[in-house]
């Protein structure tokens, strides 16, 4: 069994413009964003789509909608998937980035999201930030790949040779190539409407391709 499985992360928001955190919050797409969208829709003309998902909130049910006008192809509809959602950060949805990273990673010498994930590694950042939620709602990282490891298991599902897009989001893209490869910079976000390519058989996922604008030649 083989499943080739194209991750998207969405387009630009005004909450990514105005660096706020956004997990299970939700900002509008910019123009950029639309057109961010746009753009990786060409750039996969040469894919045709067996099963299309997308993480169920707006941001990425829109980036879909403006991926797919571009694509070539009788593209199937596309499935709103939960277990792809962005890692919610619970009381700190919204927060500016950089007054969290000073409030969470400054004791450390950590000054940004990327320094925090790169120093510590996404899942240890999870529990701190879970840690430090005084309302006990932000995702640590069993409740995180709890809900991830359902969206692997129906992907893999699918019927063998599959091709497959699925659009979800920055830190979750980024924890799931962490999780299956050592290959990448934990600090190296995924860029708004880029590509990350996973092949999936029945014991394992690897990691093709990571954070591209375009398909690899």
């Amino acid at each position: 069994m083989a499943i080739n499985v194209y991750f998207v992360r969405h387009g630009q928001t005004y909450l990514n413009l105005y660096n706020r955190m956004q997990g299970w919050a939700d900002g509008p797409l910019t123009p950029k964003g639309e057109e961010d969208a746009k753009r990786v829709g060409r750039a996969l003309a040469p894919i045709q789509f067996d099963y299309v998902f997308c993480s169920d909130l707006a941001r990425t049910v829109s980036t879909t909608r403006f991926l797919l006008a571009e694509h070539p192809g009788n593209n199937p509809k596309p499935i709103p998937e939960p277990a792809f959602r962005e890692e919610f950060f619970g009381y700190f949805e919204g927060e500016d980035g950089q007054h969290f990273a000073d409030f969470l990673g400054g004791p450390e010498g950590y000054h940004s999201f990327a320094e925090m994930v790169a120093g510590w590694g996404p899942d240890k950042l999870k529990d701190k930030i879970a840690a430090a939620d005084n309302y006990g709602t932000a995702e640590d990282h069993v409740a995180f790949w709890k809900r991830v490891d359902k969206g692997f298991d129906r992907l893999r599902a699918l019927p063998d040779g599959s091709e497959v897009l699925v659009v979800s989001h920055g830190a979750t893209i980024r924890s799931i190539v962490q999780r299956y490869s050592d290959a990448y910079n934990p600090g190296d976000s995924p860029r708004n409407g880029s590509i990350t390519k996973l092949t999936l058989d029945k014991d394992n996922t690897t990691v093709d391709f990571y954070n591209k604008l375009e398909l690899p030649e």
